[in-house]
């Protein structure tokens, strides 16, 4: 009962700072849409192509080729790719080769020849497809019609469909964050670890506001102030971390795959390692001297954790410091559970997360047993 007095003790007095919170909440909600915005080109790798124009000349005197030409030419249309005859005058070799077309195609009774721009070779090799479809699909009814010319009219007919012509097909690369995906974890682990700074003030607090001395002559055991204290500030700074994520998944669209529970459990390790390091710092470090050292091992760890531009794999000295940063390992472990859907590779970092975190505690605790108050 005592430990649960303290635990709603500390939660009161930490939402009663009311500036502190909205500032966990407003700083990672507006660098998500900041960065997201600005780098977005950055993980969305794209090659649009449009309005590809390519020559052609009939040679064929096949009236069924010609009617068959004019249904492939109205399917490709509609795909943003127009056939040009050419006018009479123009060498078509000499247009490609000056870049003025995609391609240049020439219609004859035995085939087509076909004439690439090495200028455009991707525009060039989809205008190839897609007159290698009308090839096979025009020898196909050829072939048809030799046996049943009813069944070869059908086929032709057909053709006034742009999908016999072009299929759309997809290779499932691994999964990967768009930009508000990666800034979303990013800032959301930073923020946890920002936690930091507001357990440097769960004792010095009291003495702050002359009530340390209250508190050790309350009937309870410094264990259990200790302990409450902890999980007031851990729920307190959850309860920031489970808003940033409910605002990013629902506003951002931001994902946050489907191992919600392991998702919960990295951030909530790191959340008490945070805490556990902040309260270690105001023991080791007197007066502000606490806060400035937190503050720049938080902003090392995040610039170094990829809190800002994503750090891909690197060598040497740097590959050390980055896996020195606890929101790298916080991150990692997110990307392995969300996008490579393994939700082992979370406990790596919650295993050091919780280690180092009890290192903290119990230095914590030593000292306030030496000292003999808070």
């Amino acid at each position: 009962m005592n430990l649960w007095n303290i635990v709603i003790k500390e939660i009161r007095s930490d939402l009663r700072d009311r500036r502190t919170f909205l500032f966990m909440l407003a700083l990672p909600i507006t660098l998500m849409l900041i960065l997201g915005a600005a780098l977005s080109n950055a993980f969305t790798p794209g090659h649009s192509i449009e309005n590809m124009q390519f020559l052609y000349k009939t040679n064929t005197t096949d009236p069924n080729m010609l009617i068959y030409w004019e249904y492939f030419t109205e399917a490709i249309k509609q795909e943003g790719v127009t056939a040009v005859p050419v006018d009479a005058g123009m060498d078509g070799v000499e247009e490609v080769r000056a870049n003025r077309f995609t391609a240049y195609a020439i219609l004859e009774d035995d085939g087509i020849t076909f004439y690439g721009s090495n200028k455009y070779p991707l525009e060039s090799n989809i205008v190839q497809g897609m007159l290698t479809a009308f090839a096979d699909r025009f020898s196909l009814a050829t072939a048809v019609f030799q046996v049943d010319p009813s069944a070869a009219k059908s086929i032709l007919v057909r053709a006034g469909q742009s999908s016999d012509f072009i299929r759309e097909m997809s290779l499932q690369a691994d999964k990967k964050p768009g930009s508000f995906d990666y800034y979303a974890i990013a800032m959301t682990t930073m923020m946890a670890f920002y936690s930091a700074i507001s357990a440097l003030y769960l004792f010095r607090s009291e003495r702050i506001r002359n009530t340390a001395v209250r508190l050790m002559a309350a009937p309870v055991s410094k264990s259990v102030i200790f302990v409450g204290k902890i999980i007031g500030c851990t729920f307190v700074n959850f309860l920031c971390v489970l808003i940033v994520i409910l605002f990013s998944k629902f506003v951002y669209h931001a994902d946050w795959g489907n191992h919600y529970g392991m998702v919960v459990l990295v951030l909530l390790t790191e959340l008490l390692l945070a805490v556990s390091v902040g309260l270690g710092v105001s023991f080791l470090i007197q007066g502000e001297g606490a806060r400035a050292v937190v503050l720049i091992f938080t902003q090392i760890s995040s610039f170094l954790g990829g809190a800002y531009f994503p750090i891909g794999d690197v060598e040497g000295v740097l590959d050390i410091l980055t896996n020195l940063s606890p929101i790298r390992w916080a991150n990692l472990a997110l990307m392995q559970i969300i996008y490579a859907d393994n939700p082992s590779a979370a406990w790596p970092a919650i295993g050091l997360n919780t280690s180092i975190a009890l290192v903290f505690l119990f230095f914590a605790s030593i000292s306030i047993r030496k000292r003999g108050a808070f």
